[in-house]
Protein backbone atom coordinates (compact mmCIF):
# COMPACT_ATOMS: atom_id res chain seq x y z
CA UNK A 1 0.00 0.00 0.00
CA UNK A 2 1.52 3.94 -1.23
CA UNK A 3 2.38 5.31 2.19
CA UNK A 4 0.34 8.33 1.62
CA UNK A 5 -3.12 6.07 1.59
CA UNK A 6 -1.49 4.63 4.57
CA UNK A 7 -0.94 7.70 6.25
CA UNK A 8 -4.40 9.01 5.26
CA UNK A 9 -6.30 5.23 6.95
CA UNK A 10 -4.41 5.52 9.90
CA UNK A 11 -5.40 9.33 10.59
CA UNK A 12 -9.28 8.98 9.84
CA UNK A 13 -8.91 5.83 12.10
CA UNK A 14 -7.38 7.68 15.32
CA UNK A 15 -9.34 10.44 14.30
CA UNK A 16 -12.57 8.85 14.20
CA UNK A 17 -11.66 7.03 17.59
CA UNK A 18 -11.30 10.18 19.10
CA UNK A 19 -14.54 10.85 18.27
CA UNK A 20 -13.15 14.55 16.22
CA UNK A 21 -14.39 15.91 13.32
CA UNK A 22 -12.12 16.70 10.00
CA UNK A 23 -12.10 20.48 11.08
CA UNK A 24 -11.91 19.61 15.13
CA UNK A 25 -8.59 17.73 14.44
CA UNK A 26 -7.13 20.72 11.92
CA UNK A 27 -8.16 23.06 14.75
CA UNK A 28 -5.78 21.22 17.35
CA UNK A 29 -3.31 20.76 14.76
CA UNK A 30 -3.34 24.28 13.26
CA UNK A 31 -3.70 23.20 9.89
CA UNK A 32 -7.03 23.86 7.37
CA UNK A 33 -10.09 21.20 7.40
CA UNK A 34 -9.49 20.84 3.64
CA UNK A 35 -5.69 20.06 4.02
CA UNK A 36 -6.47 17.08 6.95
CA UNK A 37 -9.40 15.71 4.28
CA UNK A 38 -6.41 15.34 1.51
CA UNK A 39 -4.24 13.96 4.04
CA UNK A 40 -7.26 10.94 4.75
CA UNK A 41 -7.89 10.52 1.25
CA UNK A 42 -3.74 10.18 0.50
CA UNK A 43 -4.15 12.83 -2.01
CA UNK A 44 -1.67 15.22 0.13
CA UNK A 45 2.29 14.71 0.98
CA UNK A 46 2.44 15.67 4.49
CA UNK A 47 5.71 16.69 5.51
CA UNK A 48 7.01 15.37 8.89
CA UNK A 49 6.56 18.40 11.16
CA UNK A 50 2.90 18.17 9.79
CA UNK A 51 2.92 14.32 10.71
CA UNK A 52 4.38 15.60 14.10
CA UNK A 53 1.48 18.34 14.49
CA UNK A 54 -1.34 15.43 13.31
CA UNK A 55 0.15 12.80 15.68
CA UNK A 56 0.02 15.17 18.76
CA UNK A 57 -3.64 16.58 18.17
CA UNK A 58 -4.32 12.63 17.86
CA UNK A 59 -2.53 11.75 21.26
CA UNK A 60 -0.42 8.89 19.43
CA UNK A 61 3.67 8.89 18.55
CA UNK A 62 3.95 10.30 14.75
CA UNK A 63 5.31 6.30 13.78
CA UNK A 64 1.95 4.93 14.48
CA UNK A 65 0.37 7.21 11.64
CA UNK A 66 2.93 5.25 9.40
CA UNK A 67 1.58 1.56 10.66
CA UNK A 68 0.16 -0.73 8.26
CA UNK A 69 -3.62 -1.00 8.72
CA UNK A 70 -3.82 -4.54 8.15
CA UNK A 71 -2.17 -5.31 11.30
CA UNK A 72 -5.23 -3.19 13.13
CA UNK A 73 -7.31 -5.62 11.38
CA UNK A 74 -5.10 -8.68 12.66
CA UNK A 75 -5.04 -7.71 16.64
Amino acid sequence: MEVRRRVGLNVRHLREARCLSQEALAFECGLHRTYISGVERGVRNPTVVVLEKIARALKTPSSRLLDDPADRRRT
